[in-house]
C-alpha cells in the first residue's frame, strides 16, 4: 500500500505569522509612539512623578511658573546614557500643566533668554542647567546637581527633588536672602564687597543691606545677617533687635577684622559671648618667614600667612554635629586654593563656667595658626582698638601661642549659629589676593550651614535598583553558581540533541 505523502507546512506557517505581527504589531507600535504611553516599572518610580510632587503642583496650580531647560529636549531621550530618560520624563510631565511653561535651547542659541535669567551674570548659565522662575523670583538649578552618585557610588536621580525644591522656593515669593548690615562704617555690597554677594547670589540667595536703626525689627525673610567690617560698635536697640533674632533660630556671620576703636565693641561682644566667643582686640603678625604669604603686590608680608582649617572629629565625648572644613581641606590638598589670610585678629573661647548656656553650645576652630615642627608657634600680636586690659591681652598672652582666626558656635536649643571671622580681606575686592582664597571659600561653604538655600521637596534622589545574591563562603557560591550555569546549559544540550533526532520526524 502507497504511503502518504506529508506536507511540511513550516514554511507557509511561519510565513503567515511573520505577516500577522506586521499586520498587528507594527500598527501597535505607532499608536503607543504617538501617544508616548510610560509604564513605570522601576522600584523608585524614576519615569513618573512622586506623589510630593504632585501635590506641590496642585497647591501651586494658580501661579504662572517657566522652566528653561538649557539643552535640547531630544537630546535626553536620544541619548546612549538611559539615565537621562528619567529627566526627560519629569521635564515632558511638567510641561503639560496648564500653569508650567516650559522653554528648552542651549545658551548659545538664545544669549538674549540667557541675558533675562541672569542679568547681572552673577548666577551663571552653563549647557544643562535648569532655571525655574515664579514672578520676579528665579532660581538656577546646577546641571552637575541633577545626578549624582549614591553611597555604592551609581549614579541617582536627583533632578525631580531639585526642579521641586526650586518650585517650592519660587512660588513662596522670595529667595532665601542675606542681610548685610550697614551705619557702622562697613563697606558696600554694591561697591567693595561686590563680588562676593555676586558669589552669594549665585548660590541663590537674594543680597540686600540693611540698617536697622530705621528698622523696628529684623526682616521675617532674613536668612542670615552679616556684620562685616564694622567700624564702631552696634547700638542698644540694634543689639536688642538681633539678640532677639538669634534667640528665635536666627543665623549670623561676623566679619570683624582689626581696626582703631574708642574703647571696645561691647554690644558686638554682647552677642558673641552669647555663644561662648570672646573677640580680641588685636592684629597678628607672622614672624616665621616660610610660613608667610604674599601681598596684593607680590611682596612677602607678615601680615600675610599660612593657616590651617581644623577637621573636628566626632568621639564618644565629643559628638559633634557640624563639618565646615573637611571638603576644603580637600581642595587645599589638591592644590587649588591656597591656605592663608590676612589682616586679621583672634577670636578665643570663653570658659564654660562663664555661660550661661554652655551645656547647649557646640563651638569649634574652623582657622587657626600654624605650629613649627617642635609645636612651637611663631605669630605675633599686636594690640589694635580696646582698652588697657584688651591691650596687655594682646601684647602678652596672645603672643607666640596658638591662636584661632575663626570659630563657629550653634545653640542646639534654639538652632542659632553663628561664624565668627577675623578678617574681611576674604570678601573685599581692594584687599582680597590669591593667598586667602581657601578661607573666602570657607566663608561661602559656612553660609549654607548658617542657612541653606535649597529647600527640601522631601522627595530624595530616586535611586536604581540592583539584585545581589550574598554568599556565606566559596563553596556555597560555587554550589550555587553551578545550579545557575550548569543546568540550564545541561537543559540546552539536551533540547538540541532531541531536535536533531526528530528533526526529519
Amino acid at each position: 500500500m502507497q504511503k502518504k505523502k506529508k506536507f511540511n507546512l513550516s514554511g507557509p506557517i511561519a510565513f503567515v505569522i511573520a505577516v500577522l505581527v506586521l499586520v498587528v504589531f507594527v500598527p501597535l507600535n505607532l499608536i503607543f509612539s504617538r501617544h508616548d504611553k510610560v509604564y513605570d516599572m522601576t522600584p523608585a518610580g524614576k519615569y513618573t512623578l512622586a506623589d510630593k510632587t504632585v501635590q506641590l503642583l496642585d497647591e501651586t496650580s494658580d501661579k504662572q511658573i517657566d522652566i528653561y531647560y538649557l539643552a535640547k529636549l531630544s537630546y535626553l531621550r536620544d541619548s546612549r546614557a538611559p539615565y537621562f530618560l528619567s529627566l526627560y520624563h519629569t521635564l515632558d510631565a511638567l510641561s503639560k500643566r496648564d500653569n508650567i511653561t516650559l522653554t528648552c535651547f542651549t545658551p548659545n542659541s538664545d544669549p538674549a533668554t540667557c541675558s533675562e535669567l541672569d542679568p547681572t551674570g552673577s548666577l551663571g548659565t552653563d549647557d544643562g542647567d535648569i532655571f525655574v522662575k515664579c514672578g520676579s523670583v528665579i532660581k538656577r538649578i546646577d546641571g552637575s546637581k541633577l545626578f549624582q552618585k549614591d553611597s555604592n557610588g551609581f549614579q541617582a536621580y536627583a533632578g525631580e527633588e531639585q526642579i521641586a525644591s526650586a518650585i517650592k522656593v519660587c512660588t513662596s515669593g522670595s529667595l532665601p536672602t542675606i542681610y548685610f548690615l550697614t551705619g557702622h562704617g562697613e563697606n558696600s555690597i554694591n561697591d567693595r564687597y561686590s563680588t562676593y554677594a555676586n558669589l552669594l547670589k549665585a548660590k541663590n540667595y537674594d543680597v540686600q543691606e540693611l540698617d536697622l536703626t530705621q528698622a523696628d525689627a529684623v526682616p521675617a525673610n532674613a536668612s542670615i545677617i552679616y556684620l562685616a567690617g564694622p567700624q564702631k560698635d552696634l547700638t542698644n536697640p540694634e543689639t536688642k533687635l538681633l539678640s532677639d533674632f538669634l534667640d528665635n533660630g536666627g543665623s549670623m556671620s561676623f566679619l570683624i577684622a582689626p581696626c582703631e576703636t574708642e574703647g571696645r565693641f561691647s554690644n558686638i561682644e554682647y552677642l558673641l559671648e552669647k555663644f561662648g566667643i570672646s573677640m580680641d582686640y588685636n592684629i597678628v603678625s607672622e614672624t616665621k618667614s616660610t610660613f608667610q604669604l604674599r601681598n596684593r603686590d607680590g611682596e612677602q608680608s607678615e601680615k600675610y600667612f599660612y593657616v590651617e582649617y581644623p577637621q573636628i572629629a566626632s568621639s564618644a565625648e565629643n559628638v559633634t554635629q557640624v563639618d565646615l572644613t573637611s571638603e576644603l581641606n580637600v581642595l587645599v590638598n589638591d592644590g587649588k586654593y591656597t591656605n592663608g589670610i590676612s589682616n586679621t585678629r583672634s577670636f578665643s573661647l570663653l570658659p564654660e563656667t562663664a555661660i550661661q548656656n554652655s551645656a547647649s553650645l557646640e563651638r569649634n576652630a574652623i582657622v587657626v595658626n600654624l605650629s613649627d615642627e617642635n609645636g612651637d608657634y611663631s605669630t605675633i600680636s599686636h594690640a589694635m582698638g580696646g582698652d588697657d586690659i584688651t591691650a596687655a591681652t594682646a601684647e602678652g598672652k596672645l603672643n607666640k601661642t596658638g591662636l584661632a582666626f575663626g570659630y563657629y558656635s550653634f545653640n542646639k536649643v534654639n538652632d542659632s549659629k553663628v561664624i565668627a571671622l577675623g578678617s574681611t580681606d576674604i570678601i573685599d575686592n581692594d584687599m582680597i589676593t590669591d593667598s586667602v582664597m581657601a578661607t573666602e571659600t570657607l566663608a561661602l561653604f559656612s553660609n549654607t550651614w548658617l542657612y541653606d538655600s535649597d529647600v527640601e521637596a522631601g522627595i530624595g534622589n530616586k535611586e536604581n535598583a540592583y539584585d545581589t545574591l550574598a554568599f556565606s563562603d566559596k563553596k556555597q557560591a560555587e554550589s550555587v553558581l553551578g545550579l545557575i550555569i550548569i543546568v540550564p546549559a545541561a537543559i540546552a544540550v539536551i533540547g538540541v540533541l532531541v531536535w536533531l533526532k526528530r528533526r526529519h520526524a
